[in-house]
């Protein structure tokens, strides 16, 4: 056989491969022995390195504000193990769990208090689904996203300002406050200016459209921080209407310049 018809040969047999591949759903392609691959592309840290962060922040205080029955204290002691967490919350049974829960962490204090502008006692509007309970009244959009947080009782309940709560306390840098109070936020940044000042790390619950009656909107929040000497720095976690999807909340942080 002469070379040109072994090449023909060659040419008819790939041909007829590749029509047998193709009409079995494969492909025949040259593979470039010499190709260098590239790493791989990441756009998400590994779990372990989610928080990375915020343990270069040094944390060593946290006073966590709204604290139902521990979900953050919980998750910021295994963030930042060494940090002395201080919790607030106002609802007896949750305020309960939230002291079980945290009962083997050394330095873990609880207190059974709601905080604000001014110290007084007042009736909270207590949701059938604790965690949407709040001081002020729950709104329409709210009852109409999560029909089952509408059922509520009232409960009264007492209420401190922050910086007269602090001024007992060992506070040892750096400082993270979390306050999630449902609508209630700027209540409570209002009661506590000289602590807030000296924080490292804020994590504020802000809302995008109005979730309860007279409760302020995320640019208020923003411009109130940002006035402090805190930047905006993303999201910790957000909450969608299960409705369409629209953002309605953002656990925003807020770091100090």
């Amino acid at each position: 056989m002469q070379i040109w018809d072994h090449l023909s040969w060659l040419r008819m047999i790939k041909r007829t491969v590749k029509k047998i591949l193709k009409a079995t759903g494969f492909e025949l392609r040259r593979i470039n022995v010499n190709h260098k691959f590239e790493p791989e592309r990441k756009f998400e840290p590994e779990k372990e390195d989610r928080f990375k962060w915020m343990r270069n922040l040094n944390i060593r205080t946290v006073l966590d504000i709204g604290a139902n029955t521990g979900q953050f204290a919980g998750e910021i002691h295994a963030i930042a193990p060494e940090a002395a967490i201080y919790s607030f919350e106002p609802l007896r049974d949750c305020y309960d769990l939230l002291v079980e829960k945290m009962s083997a962490v050394p330095k873990f204090r609880a207190f059974d208090c709601a905080l604000g502008s001014e110290a007084s006692e007042i009736d909270m509007h207590r949701s059938e689904f604790p965690p949407s309970s709040s001081i002020l009244r729950m709104g329409a959009l709210h009852k109409r996203a999560f029909p089952f947080t509408s059922k509520e009782v009232l409960e009264k309940v007492a209420i401190k300002r922050l910086d007269d709560v602090t001024g007992d306390l060992d506070l040892a840098e750096n400082i993270l406050i979390k306050i999630d109070v449902q609508g209630f936020e700027d209540r409570v940044i209002a009661g506590g200016p000289k602590t807030i000042q000296i924080a490292k790390l804020l994590i504020v619950e802000t809302s995008f459209e109005s979730l309860y009656d007279d409760q302020p909107l995320f640019d208020t929040i923003y411009e109130t921080v940002k006035r402090m000497g805190f930047a905006y720095h993303g999201n910790f976690s957000q909450l969608s209407n299960p409705i369409d999807g629209n953002i309605l909340q953002a656990d925003a942080i807020f770091i100090k310049s």
